[in-house]
């Protein structure tokens, strides 16, 4: 049997505990203080699909409801430092709480770029919300694929196939589509929700790639990179809001309204820290493709409860357009399980220009090979 003393398994980790006998034993799986190791697969699915459901629902619900209060549109920055300051709070509870010793692990220069990019992504779209349509910025951030897929490329150097390309060329159609919509039932809409909410994509697509490389040359623990990441973005948030002023003006706000700024911050804030912890068990268990396809369904269900609690004009472009975008995260998943190469894809269109041409009547093909040589 193992001690009593828990070892945490990382995502990744080849090294896993073994008992007595040599057998090994299996990685330990809690969601936030439960421990699922010794349910079966389908429990520990279903658990975590509850769990991201549940709280990003309840994530989503807020982040909305804060920019709903009269005046906080200028302060979505402001918000990205008070949900900064909880994120911290809650990585040292959680480190307190596994009595972790180990030192940091990364270099204090990534997690400078790390911080940066992190504050880029976050700040840029919780003010982005101020500008456009709810729905409108959970499709962009639906559309993640397609600045990772570049970043990727360019940052790791790793090659993708024909589906993951065609996943992002839906996925910018119906993200096409959707903005078009919106700017013609909202008499608000404002391009500069797009821009910040596409540049909030390109810290995302970058972060992502730089995060994933930095912890698997590291191994780092996941609470040490919140803990770094959000506190010297704090940092860097806080100075830049100090020097331009919006900092005091900030404070001056929301200790007029606290209940719906720092009390609904908090919530929106748990909320989002614990539905990370439940996506990467859910990453752990079941796998990415499968994890990917429990958040795209939680951000439709985002999507239609945010017209349900917060009436806006809705028209059917919304609809079909959001189903294309859907559509390419469907080609995403499924290119995860399908290797299809370019040379793959070649070989289909020659293989089905073959079959075509040996099913033409003889007097075409002869009539075609005239034509071709005159």
């Amino acid at each position: 049997m193992a001690s009593g003393k828990s070892t945490t398994i990382y995502v990744g980790d080849k090294d896993l505990n073994r008992n007595r006998n040599g057998a090994e034993d299996p990685p330990e799986i809690k969601i936030l203080c439960f421990d699922l190791t010794h349910y079966n697969r389908t429990t520990q699915f279903l658990l975590c699909c509850a769990g991201v459901f549940a709280l990003y629902l309840v994530y989503g619900y807020m982040q909305e409801l804060i920019f709903t209060l009269d005046g906080f549109r200028p302060y979505g920055w402001f918000l990205t430092l008070i949900q900064f300051g909880y994120y911290i709070g809650f990585g040292y509870i959680e480190r307190s709480l596994e009595k972790t010793t180990v030192p940091r692990c990364i270099p204090m220069r990534t997690y400078a770029l790390l911080a940066f990019l992190t504050l880029g992504t976050m700040g840029l779209s919780n003010s982005s919300v101020g500008y456009l349509n709810y729905p409108t910025q959970v499709i962009f951030k639906c559309c993640k694929l397609i600045p990772v897929l570049i970043g990727s490329v360019l940052i790791q150097g790793k090659k993708h196939g024909p589906m993951d390309f065609f996943a992002a060329f839906a996925m910018c159609l119906g993200l096409i589509l959707f903005t078009l919509a919106d700017s013609q039932v909202q008499p608000d809409f404002d391009s500069f929700g797009v821009l910040l909410i596409s540049l909030a994509l390109l810290c995302d697509a970058a972060i992502g790639n730089v995060q994933e490389k930095a912890m698997r040359e590291h191994r780092a623990p996941n609470n040490e990179v919140v803990i770094f990441s959000y506190g010297i973005g704090f940092v860097y948030l806080a100075v830049i809001m100090l020097v331009s002023g919006h900092l005091y003006k900030g404070i001056i706000f929301c200790a007029q309204h606290p209940v719906e700024t720092y009390g609904y911050a908090f919530l929106f804030s748990l909320t989002g820290y614990l539905g990370i912890q439940i996506v990467l068990t859910l990453v752990r268990t079941c796998g990415a493709p499968m994890a990917a396809t429990v958040t795209t369904a939680r951000k439709a269900v985002t999507i239609a409860l945010s017209f349900v609690f917060f009436s806006k004009p809705f028209t059917i472009q919304y609809l079909w357009s959001g189903l294309i975008v859907v559509f390419g995260i469907y080609l995403n998943v499924y290119s995860k399980r399908s290797k299809l190469t370019f040379a793959d894809l070649g070989k289909m269109v020659s293989s089905l220009y073959q079959r075509t041409i040996s099913r033409m009547p003889i007097a075409r093909q002869g009539t075609k090979k005239l034509l071709l040589e005159v």
